[in-house]
């Protein structure tokens, strides 16, 4: 059984479901796109993976995609390896956590860090995006979200 509940408290209190938007923004701030989300955090027992999201996008043009990351705990970290994506998130207080990963379709020196910040009552999150390419920030995606369904509870 994994200790990541334990050692991973702040992702923990992301379990459940979310919704909101995301916006991509050049250098400039000039949106280059925008759409709704619907993310589900869970933590699946008996399962190779202690970690899974389902992420659900959707455009006003009536576009829609959805990508799954499973993940796994090791050394007070989640790691990602999946068809899209490879990474690793860790927390680094008692609201932040950082993701660093890179798609696995664009060239290794482009990459991204994502900073995820969750309200103290649990029910908001603030994301952003710092796209790096060449080790140069080339653009960000800003991400508000809201809980629509909490199924987080302490366990201890």
């Amino acid at each position: 059984m994994s200790n990541i509940r334990l050692e991973m408290p702040v992702l923990a209190r992301h379990e459940g479901e979310w919704v909101g938007t995301y916006t991509l923004v050049d250098l400039n701030g000039k949106i280059l796109d925008s759409h709704q989300s619907h993310l589900s955090c869970q933590f699946p027992e008996n399962s190779e993976y202690c970690y899974y999201q389902i992420n659900r996008y959707t455009w006003e043009n009536g576009k829609q995609e959805e990508h799954q990351f499973p993940g796994k705990y090791q050394d007070k970290k989640l790691w990602f390896d999946t068809e899209r994506i490879q990474g690793k998130a860790w927390e680094v207080d008692d609201s932040t956590v950082i993701l660093w990963f890179g798609y696995k379709q664009f060239p290794a020196d482009m990459y991204l860090y994502e900073m995820i910040q969750i309200s103290p009552d649990n029910n908001y999150r603030a994301r952003t995006w710092h796209w790096f390419k060449n080790d140069q920030i080339y653009q960000r995606t800003f991400i508000q979200e809201e809980r629509v369904k909490s199924i987080y509870t302490k366990h201890g």
